[in-house]
């Protein structure tokens, strides 16, 4: 099987612009951090535990996007210097080749999908 590297190389470019895009987004929408933010609400609201514990979990569930942000574009990253190295499409784990309909859904797979599910499972 060929795989069309080029075709992966530009979605996998366009992708981590899209995630630097979301990541960037999210900076914006929060900048400082949750203590200053936190501070503000106490200072100007009279409901203020029920906003700071808003604010707090609206922060925290920032977080986790960031975070998981950042893991697909180490991801993506990896993708492409497989791509360097000749070795996209195939499975880290067993050797085997990965589907072309993996790497159209998940263009950052390493793992084949059964490699994928055993990792799942533990």
């Amino acid at each position: 099987m060929a795989i069309d590297t080029d075709h992966f190389r530009t979605a996998l470019l366009e992708e981590r612009e899209r995630v630097e895009a979301a990541l960037e987004n999210l900076r914006d929408e929060h900048p400082g951090s949750l203590d200053e933010e936190v501070e503000e609400i106490a200072a100007t609201s009279d409901n203020h535990l029920a906003e700071t514990a808003t604010a707090t979990m609206n922060r925290e569930i920032d977080y986790g996007l960031e975070e998981n942000s950042r893991q697909v574009l180490s991801e993506i990253d990896a993708a492409l210097q497989r791509i360097e190295d000749g070795t996209y499409g195939i499975c880290t784990n067993c050797g085997r080749e990965i589907p072309v309909e993996r790497l159209e859904a998940y263009p950052w797979a390493s793992l084949c999908i059964d490699c994928k599910r055993e990792s799942e499972r533990g």
